[in-house]
């Protein structure tokens, strides 16, 4: 089959669409020292095969161009082109390859000529001159390429570029499994494999999964590393069987250095994806190979699943991660407020902690606020974070389709008392605290009048209820079992129909 060489126009053009692109997705350094000395020289067409040739001074800067950054080049080169793209690299002296090309195409203009365009965004319109050797060769150089190719490696695999171990805040309910997870990604399967983390929503265990997966690529950029939920498995494996490549699944499964399963309960009941889960499992942990998995709750209480896989998930390290405390809840905020350039002083930040009950909703208010900020032009201040958390509470909050009396017998329920009890005048601490707490459920998700709710607990007067309901939203604000304790009795009324 006959090769057809791309006109160097054609070719310029090509390079320096890529090199915007590049430029873009690059640091300033990795840019100058990577891809300016080593330009795309050529382009050769076999039917739908199309090669690009790139060539280097040296057989250094060839190598590693082709291993820290080739992947990423080659994708941005087949979004330029619209075709698959195999990459040839060279060595050789890229200015006299540029003359000869040009000599092929004496019809081309003179400013056609060069191959190594100049970039967008440069000062002057100039040319930019190739680093010097010493810069090239610089540990600084090596270091910023090695962590560039980490965060294109990791946007490949699905890792958020926020959730690491920098962004991480730690206090006691979590520090156990910060410390677990930074031990994993320090000696992958080494240290406690498989490693096993549970808790409810937003207590950080898909942050500290991609935070592992961030800090092993900075150490071992070429590690292969997958990180898929426990739905995209199933998924997956569903795909494969109807297409027939369950060979090609199992083989990229079984091969990982590291697998990153989220919220694996969601396998639990589906017979041939937890056998496939199985022996995946089995064949990365006898080639030790890493495993971190996350669930909603530990492995004997994930219904439906088998327990030959829960006997071996229960064999690694199982860390509980409980929900954040008030003060983990504040510096949470802080830092991610910092990240998105939203100045909030400790006093605000402290405001939207008492009210918000996990890191996810936390992010939820501070982009709120960011848009308010920046597309409606409103100034950040308490009055805006108080009327943006009543605005979020009436969104998140479900609906609650239930009567004064449902509450009393829900709090009853929760708190194993009788709802005469309740309902009367017991002035015993635990009997008074869930008469307070149904009080306030009744005027906070209900919206009774404090007469009316009065009224169901022995005839008290408005003043009473008033004062029980602002009693518990200021316990809440402190004390976080009972944050805890007054979300499942919504939950439970959530269900009433």
């Amino acid at each position: 089959m006959s090769f057809q060489e791309w006109p160097s126009d054609k070719v310029k053009e090509v390079w320096q669409t890529a090199c915007a692109q590049l430029e873009l997705e690059l640091s300033h350094g990795v840019f100058n020292t990577w891809i300016l000395p080593n330009p795309l020289t050529q382009i050769t067409a076999s039917g739908q095969k199309i090669t690009a040739t790139i060539i280097s001074p040296t057989g250094f800067h060839s190598t590693n161009l082709k291993n820290k950054l080739g992947v990423h080049l080659q994708k941005v080169l087949v979004g330029v082109i619209g075709k698959p793209v195999k990459i040839d690299y060279q060595v050789g002296d890229p200015l006299l390859r540029q003359r000869e090309l040009a000599n092929k195409n004496s019809s081309s203009t003179p400013s056609s000529n060069s191959l190594n365009p100049t970039p967008l965004g440069r000062s002057g319109g100039q040319q930019n001159q190739s680093p010097r050797a010493e810069d090239l060769f610089s540990e600084s150089s090596l270091e910023s390429a090695g962590k560039n190719q980490a965060v294109v490696r990791a946007k490949s695999i699905g890792l958020r570029h926020d959730y690491t171990f920098e962004t991480f805040a730690v206090s006691s309910s979590n520090e156990m499994a910060h410390a677990a997870a930074t031990a994993v990604s320090q000696n992958p399967g080494e240290a406690y494999n498989p490693l096993f983390l549970y808790g409810g929503v937003g207590v950080g265990k898909t942050h500290l999964m991609h935070a592992i997966g961030h800090n092993i690529l900075i150490s071992q950029p070429s590690a292969k590393i997958i990180y898929s939920t426990g739905e995209e498995f199933t998924n997956q494996i569903v795909s494969a069987i109807q297409t027939k490549r369950t060979i090609g699944f199992k083989d990229r499964y079984r091969t990982a250095d590291v697998l990153l399963l989220d919220d694996v309960q969601f396998i639990a009941g589906k017979t041939s994806v937890q056998e496939e889960f199985f022996h995946t499992f089995n064949a990365l942990t006898k080639n030790n190979r890493q495993i971190v998995l996350t669930s909603d709750r530990p492995p004997h209480e994930i219904l439906l699943l088998e327990s030959r896989l829960r006997s071996r998930l229960e064999a690694g390290l199982m860390i509980d991660i409980q929900q954040p405390s008030f003060e983990l809840r504040t510096a949470i905020l802080l830092i991610k407020s910092k990240a998105l350039n939203i100045p909030i002083s400790i006093e605000m930040a402290k405001m939207i902690a008492a009210r918000v009950d996990s890191a996810r909703k936390i992010g939820g208010i501070l982009n709120s606020l960011r848009s308010s900020v920046e597309l409606k032009n409103k100034e950040l201040s308490p009055e805006l974070i108080e009327q943006t958390l009543v605005t979020e509470a009436d969104q998140r909050r479900p609906k609650l389709n239930a009567k004064i009396q449902d509450v009393i017998k829900t709090v009853s329920d929760h708190y194993h008392l009788k709802q005469q009890a309740v309902k009367g005048k017991s002035r015993k601490k635990r009997i008074a605290l869930a008469r307070h707490v149904a009080m306030y459920v009744c005027k906070e998700d209900l919206g009774e009048p404090y007469a009316e709710i009065g009224r169901w607990f022995s005839s008290r007067d408005h003043s009473t209820v008033l004062h029980a309901y602002h009693k518990v939203q200021d316990m809440i604000s402190k004390d976080d079992s009972l944050q805890q304790e007054v979300s499942a009795i919504r939950m439970s009324l959530a269900g009433i129909r």
